[in-house]
């Protein structure tokens, strides 16, 4: 992770999928609402700071349903994918529709927007899978309670 700063934030597991939780935030978001460089920094990503929440986390301790966890994100982490999945789909259609008015006046900027929004998704689908090890963007649990 390098130098980010990380920070925690209290939950409950309510659920198990394979090596990851589902766990119910109690404060909602990261913990960093209101700080600089905290999710509340955007207006895109405001929605996450109201409300109990809940959100699948990596589960290297091996926490189980019902348990009070601490979870972790790095600073920013939860501003940064907000604004890959808003700001990419949105590149991707202006971009697909410039390429395809080009290429086939109106038509073609309508057939270029299509493509480039699906693009873009397949793009921020892979970057946030778990498997292309984009891990140190992702929530995690560091520590369990039984109380």
């Amino acid at each position: 992770m390098g130098h980010n700063q990380v920070s925690t934030v209290r939950g409950v597991v309510r659920a198990l999928d394979g090596r990851e939780a589902i766990v119910e935030v109690e404060q909602g978001g990261c913990g960093r609402c209101h700080e600089k460089g905290g999710c509340g920094g955007q207006h895109l990503t405001q929605m996450f700071c109201s409300g109990p929440k809940t959100y699948r986390v990596d589960n290297p301790g091996g926490a189980v349903v019902g348990e009070k966890v601490d979870v972790a994100i790095v600073a920013g982490a939860l501003r940064r994918t907000a604004n890959l999945a808003y700001g990419l789909p949105l590149v991707g259609v202006i971009a697909g529709a410039a390429l395809g008015m080009q290429v086939a006046g109106n038509p073609g900027a309508m057939a270029g927007s299509g493509a480039g929004l699906l693009i873009a998704w397949l793009l921020v689908r892979w970057k946030v899978n778990p498997g292309t090890g984009n891990s140190d963007a992702r929530p995690y649990i560091v520590s369990r309670s039984h109380s």
